[in-house]
Order: C-alpha cells, then sequence, then structure tokens
C-alpha cells in the first residue's frame, strides 16, 4: 500500500513542488500532470493510476470544449486576413481628431476584437504592433498608449466568445451561453471605464494625446465608406454573438458558424489562399493543444488532491479563519490575484474553481443577497473571469506585460510597462467591486434573455 500523509503536509508539498518546478521554468501541462501521477503512485498503490483515465477521458469527450478550436480557427482566420489592421486604421481615422482619440480607439478597437478573439495574447500582441507605433509617432504619452493596448487587450477574457468562459463553465458545470450574456455587460462597463479615464486625462491635458493634425483627418463621406469596409467581419461577430444570446444555437454550432463566416470574409477581402489556411490550422492547433494538455494535467492534479480530502480540508481552513461569506469571497479573489502573478489562466482556473465552487455553493445565494442558486453560481463566474483580466496585468509576471513587451520598441523600459499597467489595474480593481457590491451588473442581461 501507498504512503499515508496527513493532508496538511499533503497540501504542502503537492503546491509547494508545483510551484517549484514552475519556477525552473517547465510547462504547466507537464509539471501538473507528471507531479500528479507521481503523487498518485506513492500514495497509493499502481491501481490508482485508474485515476488518470477516467478524469482525461469525459474532457476528451466533452461537446462544449470543441468549441475552443473552433473560435481559436475564426481569430486566426481573420487575423491572416489583415481585418485586424484594417479595423483599427477605420476607428483610429474616425476619431482621430479627438484628444486622446488614438488611445480611445485602441480600446474600442480591442473591445471589438476580443469579440472576435477569444485569446489573450493575440490582442494584446497584434494592437502593439499596429497601434503603439501609430500613437507613439503621433506623440502620444507612451505610457497612455501602453496602458490602452494593455488594459484593451485583456478585454478578450470578459468580452464573449471568450475561451476561459468556455473552460470555466466545463469545470463549474455551468451554461456556456449564460456565463458569455453574464460577461457582456461587466465587460462593455471596464471598457468604458478605460475610455473614459484616457479620455479625460488628455482633456486635461492634451500633449498626453494630441490630436492627430487636420491634414490627416479624414472627410465624413470618407469615413461612411471606411465603414463600410469593416461591414462583413463586424456583420460576422454580430450573427455568431446573436445567434448564441438568441439561444438559436449553442456556442459550439455559432463557433462552427463563424469558422465558416470567417472563410467567406477572407473572401471578400481577397486573402483566402492556401498559405493563409495553412498558417490559421497552425495556429490553431498549437494554441487548443496548449489549453487541452493543460486541461489534462491540472484537472489529474486537483482529483488527486480532492481525493485525498483536499477540499474538505480547504473548506475547514477557510471556515477557521471566522470571516463571514465575504469575507471568504473576498479572500478567494486576493488568493486568485496572488496566483494570477506567477500561474497561467487555464492553470488557476482548473487548480481553484473545481474546490472554490462548491464552497461557494454551500455558503448559499441567501449569503451574498442572492434569489437564486443559479444566480449565484453565474456571479462566481463572471467574478472570477473579471478577476482574471487583473492577473494579466498585475506586475511582475502578468502575461499582457510581457507580451507588450515583446513588441514594444526596445527603447521603452520595462518599469515604464509596469507603470502604464498601473492606472487601468486600478480601474479593474473598482469594475471587480462594483460587480461584487452591484450583482446585477452581471444577472441583469441573462435574466432578461433566458427569463
Amino acid at each position: 500500500m501507498g504512503i499515508e500523509i496527513g493532508i496538511e503536509w499533503l497540501t504542502l508539498i503537492m503546491f509547494g513542488s508545483l510551484l517549484a518546478l514552475l519556477m525552473a521554468g517547465l510547462p504547466l501541462a507537464f509539471v501538473t500532470g507528471g507531479l500528479a501521477c507521481v503523487f498518485l503512485f506513492v500514495l497509493g498503490d499502481e491501481r490508482a493510476l485508474n485515476i488518470v483515465p477516467s478524469r482525461i477521458f469525459p474532457l476528451m469527450t466533452n461537446y462544449q470544449l470543441s468549441a475552443i478550436p473552433l473560435f481559436i480557427f475564426m481569430a486566426a482566420m481573420l487575423e491572416r486576413a489583415g481585418i485586424i489592421n484594417d479595423m483599427f486604421d477605420v476607428i483610429y481615422k474616425v476619431l482621430g481628431g479627438v484628444k486622446g482619440g488614438l488611445a480611445a480607439a485602441t480600446i474600442i478597437a480591442s473591445t471589438i476584437l476580443a469579440a472576435m478573439v477569444g485569446v489573450i495574447g493575440a490582442a494584446v500582441v497584434t494592437m502593439g504592433i499596429i497601434a503603439l507605433p501609430a500613437m507613439l509617432k503621433r506623440n502620444y504619452d507612451p505610457k497612455i498608449a501602453m496602458g490602452s493596448i494593455m488594459a484593451g487587450g485583456t478585454l478578450g477574457i470578459l468580452i464573449p466568445p471568450s475561451i476561459l468562459a468556455i473552460i470555466y463553465a466545463v469545470v463549474a458545470e455551468q451554461s456556456v451561453g449564460e456565463l458569455f450574456i453574464g460577461a457582456v455587460i461587466p465587460g462593455l462597463l471596464l471598457s468604458g471605464m478605460y475610455i473614459l479615464y484616457v479620455t479625460v486625462r488628455c482633456y486635461i491635458n492634451p500633449a498626453l494625446g494630441p490630436a492627430i493634425p487636420v491634414e490627416e483627418r479624414v472627410s465624413n463621406v470618407e469615413k461612411l465608406q471606411l465603414i463600410g469596409k469593416m461591414a462583413a467581419p463586424i456583420t460576422l461577430v454580430v450573427v455568431v454573438l446573436g445567434i448564441i444570446f438568441s439561444g438559436v444555437a449553442t456556442p459550439v454550432e455559432a463557433a462552427g458558424i463563424g469558422t465558416f463566416g470567417a472563410f467567406i470574409v477572407a473572401a471578400i477581402h481577397r486573402k483566402l489562399d492556401w498559405p493563409t489556411v495553412r498558417e490559421a490550422c497552425t495556429t490553431t492547433l498549437k494554441a487548443s493543444a496548449m489549453v487541452i494538455w493543460i486541461m489534462f494535467g491540472a484537472t489529474i492534479f486537483v482529483g488527486l488532491y480532492v481525493l485525498e480530502g483536499g477540499q474538505q480540508f480547504v473548506q475547514d481552513a477557510l471556515a477557521a479563519t471566522g470571516l463571514g461569506p465575504w469575507g471568504i469571497l473576498i479572500l478567494m479573489q486576493i488568493l486568485l490575484v496572488i496566483l494570477g502573478m506567477f500561474l497561467d489562466w487555464v492553470g488557476i482556473l482548473l487548480l481553484c474553481v473545481p474546490i472554490f465552487v462548491p464552497i461557494i455553493k454551500a455558503l448559499g445565494a441567501q449569503a451574498f443577497g442572492l434569489d437564486s442558486p443559479e444566480d449565484l453560481v453565474l456571479w462566481f463566474g463572471v467574478l472570477y473571469l473579471v478577476n482574471m483580466q487583473m492577473s494579466f496585468l498585475s506586475p511582475p509576471f502578468g502575461y499582457a506585460l510581457f507580451y507588450l513587451r515583446g513588441v514594444a520598441p526596445p527603447e521603452i523600459p520595462m518599469t515604464d510597462i509596469f507603470k502604464s499597467a498601473l492606472p487601468f489595474l486600478f480601474l479593474q480593481i473598482v469594475g471587480l467591486v462594483l460587480c461584487m457590491m452591484v450583482p446585477e451588473i452581471i444577472t441583469w442581461l441573462p435574466r432578461l434573455v433566458y427569463g
């Protein structure tokens, strides 16, 4: 038989070794999966290894997850067809005459981009390549320019169709459609707060974001023509989200329609050729494989931990702190932000959600002043998504900061990138607190749609 280890020590050893190996720079998928197999063997015997297929198989056969490669492919096709460049160009010319207009344009473009691209890195890198040089060339303050790119880019995690929301819904056994709809208003709220912040700062001090010179501006007729150019991709997004929200089709079916639509849009823009399709396929393969492998590894790791009584241990530990339901919720949020500094977003999701969701359910909807258990799970899910956005911007290891570092001009120091993220990080905290204090921000729209 295997060795008996108390759950307190087991928690320390499992998560300690996880952090140590991640710090050593090993990939998350193999660290979680490999460690889990080692612990399975140490704690049980060879029969205990049967947990591995029994945890992985339900994921392999999960219908909801097939939306992930489809949405990634749709985004990759649109990106390869040069539509994202066009879109920034359009919004930029329409808003260029306003003080701080390019920063606002970046955020608006990122918001629309988020509705096309469910993956974060893509949005930050793309806007970093297109929008950053455009703003620096027009003498924008680098901090405002970089901040708006990173803050806008992280909206991809919140605004549907977000890959993270799909995985969350699968892990928490919840409806993907509801989570999508619940995230719409918080997403637009944050987007609006960013735009307001940038615009107000540039109006107080126009040197931060000067309007583009008169000779570069375009007439209203040209503006209409430009917007016409964007008709196809925007129609595609509206159709895909419309299908999901109206409940005509499941998110997976909508993703299929979106992928088909992406081919048509690429054809309209005369970019439909073999290299485009091949590159889009490669991108999809890499991104989906990464996500799914991490899911495999982490689900075995957490499965083992829960099996050894980890769930009960965490619950008792939280109860022992003597905090009320709100205290526990806030503690969870802080924990997520701290984890966000070190871990990959898929990893955080798979390590925390299976443990947190049952605890929140046990506290009950009444404790938070909500009407039903369904509202509670939905509310916590969207809070989780808002929280994950913060992990992308939080120094020292926020992913968005490094994505931007990769494409920013070398003369901009890393400290400036950190500093540029801070005001937007503060806005995200305000947004998170608002969503916590006023749950209707999240629950109102799904209730309207689903009755």
